[in-house]
């Protein structure tokens, strides 16, 4: 029987609270751009609009920093679960949704979705940066489900039901509420009204997952084996 463990030394420690953190300071910084910005609904409007206009500046700053911290986040899920091919995988897909983060804020997102109100509600990218704006959003919301998916079965294989089920339903709920999103910037009747409120959600579940699954992994105790 091969032995598996939780490697929880100090800089894998760090790494993981830092992108716990991240995620959070990403919330806040978010709410406090959006007071910077006349006429932005939140209910409505995509996050990445608030990196548009004079104020536009903190926005792409918050999500170049969530990258970085979340590529450190990345790599300490690669050394907290050494060794395993899911380990790899995880911290691999991890490290992509960062370089995802990365790439939004440094392609600002075309005018669109009724932001600012002199554009109208559906818009198609139109220029470069726009394209690859989508391009790299699409990477961090379909990237976070696959990371779930993941960890859950590293964790089936080390008998973790509990958390295998977590992040399964994370990985679900947070595809589910994207997809409610996209459609809501497309303005799908039902769901255009709400549709900020479905992609803050299919952030937060994420932010919440990452930062439950650091605190999992940095109390447990670095001796700690379990066969598998």
């Amino acid at each position: 029987m091969k032995h598996w463990k939780f490697r929880t030394d100090r800089k894998t420690k760090i790494l993981l609270i830092s992108g716990a953190l991240g995620c959070w300071l990403f919330v806040l910084a978010s709410i406090i751009a959006g007071r910077f910005h006349i006429d932005y609904n939140p209910v409505r409007h995509p996050l990445s609009s608030l990196a548009l206009g004079e104020y536009g500046w903190l926005q792409v700053a918050n999500f170049i920093l969530l990258g970085l911290l979340t590529l450190g986040f990345a790599i300490g899920l690669r050394r907290a679960l050494l060794p395993s091919k899911d380990s790899f995988w995880g911290g691999l897909v991890m490290g992509v949704v960062a370089i995802g983060l990365v790439g939004t804020g440094i392609f600002i997102t075309d005018p669109e979705y009724g932001y600012p109100v002199n554009v109208p509600l559906i818009l198609a990218p139109v220029t470069l940066p726009g394209y690859l704006h989508e391009l790299f959003s699409l990477i961090i919301f379909l990237g976070l489900p696959v990371a779930c998916f993941i960890l859950r079965h590293r964790f089936q294989v080390i008998h973790e039901p509990g958390w295998a089920r977590y992040s399964g339903f994370t990985g679900i709920a947070v595809l589910i509420t994207f997809v409610l999103a996209g459609m809501g910037f497309k303005q799908f009747p039902h769901v255009a009204d709400f549709a900020g409120v479905y992609q803050r959600i299919s952030i937060t579940l994420g932010s919440i997952w990452i930062t439950l699954l650091a605190s999992h992994l940095v109390k447990t105790r670095s001796n700690k084996r379990k066969h598998v």
